[in-house]
């Protein structure tokens, strides 16, 4: 069975008119490429059809629809924050590759948060804690702070919004490894030795607002979640950022950098072939909610060239798979141009979407409920009782 099939056949599986076809599409249900014979045609992936099919034909029982919400299905939640619609991000209705040229972080913080207005004064805090990476003195600096800050049930809005900008902070003062004052991304590009350019500066603060939120993402879900109990900001910020350090979600990058040293060392067409030879995934490329490209990843690579070896990559495998390059690429390829530190990929995802984690967690506490579905049991029945 191919992997890759024709719109007249698309619609035939599904039993569909072609609106409604690219109406899956624009959704991200389904994905599209080009067909390399005919680029005037398109051809759509076959699996992404059979979920659809599927999905279409089972009863729609709650526990049905719950079991089918779990990984890239119907919406679970209401949320006032973000949305991807027709192949875009947008924050609170405004474009966020548009916001990316001229906002910094720290303002688009606050339009996530549902404020849009001057900039808040932050509490006093002192000095991030010591370790020996990035990662690790992010997870201590949110793990001291959840360990004695108050619950966010209840709060007044001002305290919480406060709360929320000195927190912002505390993490970019836990990648830099110093506390200081000034704008979050001129902050990191002197951390990381680029800040006399202003250039990477402002790549630094692109990147940081293009990964403010993403909707309702594992991390996203796993604050909103820790939010549902009443936990504090930096409680719910914490299980963002040990949701994000999995290889499936932030810690991506890390795949994404290993298959640039394969390029590098063997050359973009081998270290390509004996990816597909295995059968193994291209972290990088392609993404289920943009079937025709991610806009975060073509708004910074718009702005900066990547490094050559990275580049032949970007059109290897574009050529090859019809997937483009998603922001995992984006991230390695801007780290790599500007020299930085080698998890700098996971810092600018951990720091700038703590500003998306701690808007969920403030509108979980404000309207929603505890989040606690059912499990649908599939072990051994339990034993009658005597």
């Amino acid at each position: 069975m191919p992997d890759w099939i024709t719109r007249q056949a698309a619609c035939a599986r599904l039993g569909v008119r072609p609106q409604t076809l690219y109406a899956y599409v624009s959704r991200g249900r389904v994905s599209m490429r080009a067909d390399p014979a005919d680029p005037r045609r398109s051809l759509y992936r076959a699996a992404d059809l059979d979920v659809l099919a599927e999905r279409r034909s089972r009863s729609r029982k709650p526990a049905a629809v719950a079991a089918g919400a779990i990984a890239w299905g119907e919406p679970v939640l209401d949320s006032a924050i973000t949305t991807v619609e027709g192949g875009r991000l947008y924050y609170r209705g405004r474009d966020a590759t548009v916001l990316a040229k001229d906002q910094t972080l720290e303002a688009v913080a606050r339009l996530l948060r549902g404020g849009d207005g001057a900039a808040l004064k932050r509490a006093e805090r002192g000095e991030p804690p010591q370790g020996d990476t990035l990662a690790a003195r992010a997870f201590l600096a949110l793990a001291q702070r959840a360990g004695v800050d108050p619950p966010a049930i209840g709060r007044h809005p001002l305290a919480l919004a406060v709360e929320a900008a000195t927190l912002l902070d505390v993490m970019c003062d836990a990648v830099a490894g110093v506390s200081a004052s000034g704008a979050i991304h001129e902050r990191l590009a002197l951390a990381w030795g680029c800040g006399a350019d202003r250039k990477s500066a402002d790549l630094i603060r692109r990147a940081l607002v293009l990964l403010a939120d993403h909707e309702l993402n594992p991390s996203t879900f796993a604050a909103r979640v820790a939010a549902s109990t009443g936990a504090s900001l930096a409680a719910s910020a914490l299980a963002g950022l040990s949701a994000l350090s999995g290889p499936r979600h932030g810690g991506a990058g890390e795949a994404m950098r290993r298959l640039a040293d394969d390029a590098r060392r063997l050359g973009a067409e081998q270290a390509l072939a004996e990816r597909l030879a295995q059968d193994q995934r291209l972290p990088g490329f392609g993404h289920n909610l943009y079937p025709n490209g991610d806009p975060r990843a073509a708004a910074l690579l718009e702005v900066f060239d990547p490094p050559p070896a990275l580049a032949r990559l970007r059109v290897t495998v574009e050529a090859a798979t019809g997937q483009a390059a998603n922001v995992d690429f984006a991230l390695v390829a801007l780290a790599e141009a500007l020299g930085l530190p080698a998890q700098a990929p996971f810092a600018l995802f951990a720091v700038g979407r703590c500003a998306g984690w701690i808007a969920h967690a403030i509108e979980q506490g404000q309207g929603g409920g505890l989040i606690r579905p059912r499990a649908r049991y599939a072990g051994m029945r339990p034993a009658a009782s005597a």
